[in-house]
């Protein structure tokens, strides 16, 4: 990625939105929406209701920085249930269990290339729709690389499977508590509400980004020098990893995993768990899989500090989008930025209000490309806009996880994205020439999604 592409930390930008934000409570006006109470006991902003206050007094400029606090503060809940979730999951990771069933996946489908694309991209999608994997595919690429070119495919194709596989996961997420979760708890709604419509949309985006890998393998199959990479050294196949095999062991740990997913499932809607219980159940399922999987207690205390502590950043960011709103609620201007958002989706039509939103998604994907923080930075303003523009907030949410999923395939300030493209030496503008086509194609198709969405009522 070239210098002049280099974009700051994304801590450091999301202080700079929270100094921006002070700085419109000082130039924007005060003003508020009516809200009331919908069938379904949610506030929701009045259309048309909006009215500018009197003078209201703008935040001291030390707020500036005691937002930040209070935005962790009031964003807590969310925040320490990601730490259990990135717990448990470094418990199960420590077993080995996820990388011997992904290896294993993908050497029994070695031998056939179709076969090995469409299930190493399901298995991929499967991993980051449930439970938010993405970096834990790292150590992987490897012996997919040695896979892919022991079939007359290269390493784009090797990292085509797991990139497009994990963004499309993310994209049409069923219950991935990073994202989905967080956004839908911001925006007011159930958690894992609306899973139908995702459960039907996930195999036909997978599609879309099979044949898209498919077709790129089938022409370097034909013909090697049309590889992206193949004047490229430094992107031919490393020595890879010696697998494990999958044991008895590694099996027990994937049926808790999946039971403790099923359980959820049922206990959010039969029981209204929340994240005090979903909290709850993952530092079970770590227990419950350490002990399964031979850890000792201390291991298990390890491997879960640790896996907590990898996602302090994610709960900093979390903490630090949440103090934007809290600085537009402190000026009283949140709702006038709604407004001002609201007015020209309003005349839109609600169809194209569902594809705006997607595009303002997927834009913002490029500055704040961690899921938690985008949601928190965005769906404070885009769940009243929905609510003012006559489309559910379920369909606000989905705008968001497309626009995140997707694009985490393209943009270079993906963290996954570019140490993957690191690890296999591929320069971020041949990964370029190959994505931006399923990109745009995965947009389109999102947008159809969405009109879809909004035809039927999506809640």
């Amino acid at each position: 990625m070239s210098k002049s592409l280099k974009v700051p930390h994304t801590l450091v930008l999301l202080f700079c939105m929270i100094v921006f934000a002070w700085l419109l409570t000082l130039v924007l006006p005060a003003g508020e929406f009516e809200t009331t109470v919908n069938d379904h006991g949610r506030e929701v902003v009045v259309a048309d209701s909006y009215t500018q206050l009197p003078e209201v007094k703008a935040p001291p400029v030390w707020s500036i920085f005691t937002v930040i606090p209070r935005g962790l503060a009031a964003a807590q809940g969310i925040i320490f249930f990601v730490f259990l979730v990135g717990g448990a999951l470094a418990v199960i990771r420590s077993t080995g269990a996820l990388d011997a069933a992904l290896a294993s996946v993908l050497r029994r489908f070695g031998g056939r290339p179709a076969a090995l694309i469409f299930m190493g991209m399901l298995a991929f999608a499967a991993g980051s729709s449930t439970i938010g994997m993405a970096e834990e595919y790292i150590p992987l690429i490897a012996i997919l690389i040695t896979l892919c070119v022991g079939m007359k495919m290269d390493t784009v194709t090797a990292v085509g499977i797991m990139v497009v596989g994990y963004g499309i996961g993310y994209g049409t997420a069923v219950i991935n508590p990073f994202t989905l979760l967080v956004a839908q708890e911001v925006a007011g709604l159930e958690p894992v509400s609306g899973y139908g419509l995702r459960l039907v949309i996930f195999l036909p985006f997978l599609a879309i980004g099979f044949w898209h890998v498919r077709r790129y393998a089938l022409k370097v199959s034909a013909d090697p020098s049309a590889s992206l990479v193949a004047d490229i050294p430094e992107a031919q196949p490393p020595e890879p990893p010696e697998p494990r095999v999958l044991g008895v062991r590694d099996k027990a740990v994937l049926w808790l995993t999946l039971a403790t997913l099923v359980v959820m499932v049922w206990g959010i809607s039969q029981h209204g768990w929340y994240l005090v219980e979903l909290g709850a159940v993952f530092v079970g399922l770590a227990l419950a899989v350490g002990l399964v999987g031979g850890l000792s207690f201390d291991r298990m205390a390890r491997q879960f500090t640790l896996g907590a502590s990898e996602l302090a950043g994610t709960a900093l960011l979390i903490g630090f989008a949440r103090g934007i709103e809290l600085m537009l609620s402190d000026g009283l201007v949140l709702h006038t930025i709604v407004n001002a958002l609201a007015t020209p989706l309003t005349h839109a039509g609600a169809e194209l209000a569902a594809i705006g939103m997607l595009f303002m998604q997927s834009v913002m994907n490029f500055f704040i490309p961690s899921g938690s923080g985008q949601a928190y930075v965005t769906m404070p303003l885009l769940a009243p806009v929905s609510d003012i523009v006559g489309v559910s907030r379920q369909v606000a949410v989905l705008a968001f996880q497309m626009g995140d999923g997707f694009m985490n395939m393209i943009v270079p300030t993906n963290a996954v994205l570019m140490g993957i493209l690191g690890i296999c030496g591929i320069p971020y503008n041949r990964w370029l020439r190959f994505i931006w086509p399923l990109s745009l194609q995965l947009f389109l198709a999102g947008c159809v999604c969405m009109v879809i969405a909004v035809l039927i009522g999506y809640q």
